[in-house]
């Protein structure tokens, strides 16, 4: 099996956001079920010293949309972190979900060579597109992933494994 740029994106960016989409179905179902206000989750965190659901929820996105664009070359577009309730941060993974549609394997090849230029600590630094995507894009987004999904569960959302992987 040869990795791509591309198969190494878009494919799991696309499998992640559409299941974080489905447990946060899940989520909805849950505070309809018990009658509360779902939007009480944006809010929510894991501690008090930590940034809540919504920052996760925005946060992965970025981490999405900066991955395959640095690594196509592209400006990444800009969207604002203003969501506030349930219904807009979906809307945010869906606008990630469709930017994702615009990234091609042309758009990435040589992405893994590619320079990219991050900021680390304020600081701008040039590394190879590989070395970004697998020390900083891919953890950060796994790390702002888990903690949506664990910010749920611990809300009492029944989900489990499977809703977090998908299918395979």
């Amino acid at each position: 099996m040869t990795l791509s740029a591309y198969s190494a994106t878009v494919p799991v960016f696309t499998r992640l956001l559409t299941n974080l989409l489905g447990v946060i179905e899940k989520a909805e179902a849950y505070a309809k079920e018990r009658k509360f206000d779902v939007n009480v989750f944006v809010e929510d965190r894991l501690t008090p010293d930590m940034n809540p659901f919504k920052f996760q929820i925005q946060s992965a996105t970025d981490h999405t949309k900066f991955a395959v664009s640095r690594m196509a070359g592209k400006t990444p577009p800009s969207w604002a972190d203003d969501e506030k309730t349930m219904d807009e941060l979906k809307a945010r993974i869906q606008k990630a979900l469709d930017y994702l549609k615009t990234i091609t394997e042309a758009d990435l090849a040589g992405g893994d060579d590619r320079d990219v230029t991050i900021r680390v600590g304020g600081e701008p630094r040039t590394v190879k597109g590989d070395s970004y995507f697998l020390a900083r894009a891919l953890p950060n987004f796994y790390f702002h992933y888990t903690t949506a999904y664990a910010i749920l569960r611990t809300g009492g959302v029944p989900v489990g494994k499977n809703d977090y992987l998908g299918g395979f």
